[in-house]
């Protein structure tokens, strides 16, 4: 090839990318507002959010793997709640001479191998430790917490930790990568989770989502996770959230969200009539939280603590055409090692 057909070859490629993310862009745009970034400097790399359904203006979050075992609650605007018996002690967003930075609500006799997800549903909190790049994990659970005040209370105990494994591994890793799940909702006391898949490596892309349950557990052995549903289009799913109302199921990954409405049939809550918006990384970041502000209205929170307001309005149906290889190609972009 001459350097003018690898010249030419490059601009079309260059002009086709930039063109698929003005799309992209436009199409968010039109369905996502920025709010706020949160600012508090302890909340480094955010990967789960869920709204309280019983303490007003306030929103649970968590850090990702690594950190502490410990849980930080917002209010609406972005800022850290701390209990006023402690403002003495510690700051907030602002450093305070003669204070520490504050720690979070601490949850003891815990481990953070993996925070992927959190949940809030019949009075408890529930925290997915199911992040398993490797696709290696035989240490795979869920933690349970009765929902502590989040302006009264510094330390939690869980109620639980309930061991976990997929029915369909039976290696470790297996020869493809399907059992890593950053996406977790409750229903009438059932726990379900997603999955994010790669291919036959960490960095191998692959599209394609499975949906598990748990209906009854016990916390001194490993319980087998129950398939119940999937759908091939969904990209990298990293969150999941049900709506107030039971009526949405919301689903978001990074380079896009979708909506599933309530199934006919138990448990499958991918095979109705989707919804599904186009995601720029490039405005919305990587996107790893999500929860319900109201039936309505959605938040979508990045791993840097940028928050996105979506309206449920705004998401349009999923017309049945595989959105998944711009995904990929958009993923690519940013992060060249993958493949």
């Amino acid at each position: 090839m001459n350097n003018l057909n690898k010249f030419l070859t490059g601009l079309v490629l260059f002009l086709s990318i930039v063109f698929i993310d003005r799309v992209l862009i436009a199409q968010q745009d039109n369905a996502v507002t920025k709010l706020f970034d949160v600012e508090f400097a302890e909340i480094s790399e955010l990967s789960g959010i869920a709204k309280s359904r019983q303490y007003e203006d306030a929103y649970w979050v968590h850090n990702d793997s690594g950190d502490a075992p410990r849980l930080f609650a917002l209010n609406g605007e972005g800022k850290v709640l701390i209990p006023p018996f402690l403002n003495g002690q510690y700051h907030g967003e602002e450093t305070e001479r003669g204070k520490e930075s504050w720690p979070g609500l601490i949850v003891e006799l815990a481990a953070n191998i993996d925070w992927e997800d959190i949940a809030v549903a019949d009075g408890n909190i529930y925290i997915a430790d199911m992040g398993n790049n490797g696709n290696a994990r035989r240490d795979l659970g869920i933690y349970v917490l009765t929902e502590p005040n989040p302006r009264a209370i510094f330390r939690a105990r869980p109620l639980q930790f309930i061991p976990v494994a997929y029915p369909d591994q039976d290696s470790y890793p297996p020869e493809q990568w399907h059992f890593d799940s950053e996406s977790l909702f409750v229903l009438d006391g059932v726990i379900y989770v997603l999955t994010k898949h790669r291919g036959e490596g960490i960095f191998q892309l692959a599209t394609g989502t499975n949906l598990y349950r748990l209906r009854d557990w016990q916390t001194d052995r490993i319980n087998v996770l129950e398939k119940v549903d999937s759908h091939d289009d969904v990209f990298f799913a990293t969150a999941a959230d049900l709506s107030p109302n039971e009526e949405w199921l919301a689903v978001t990954g990074y380079t896009e969200l979708w909506l599933f409405p309530a199934p006919d049939e138990e448990g499958k809550w991918l095979s109705g009539e989707a919804r599904r918006v186009g995601l720029s990384m490039l405005t919305t970041g990587v996107a790893e939280a999500i929860t319900w502000v109201d039936d309505s209205t959605l938040l979508i929170g990045n791993e840097r603590g940028g928050v996105f307001q979506v309206n449920v309005e705004d998401i349009p149906l999923y017309g049945g055409q595989s959105n998944w290889e711009e995904g990929m190609e958009q993923f690519r972009r940013m992060f060249p090692a993958y493949r």
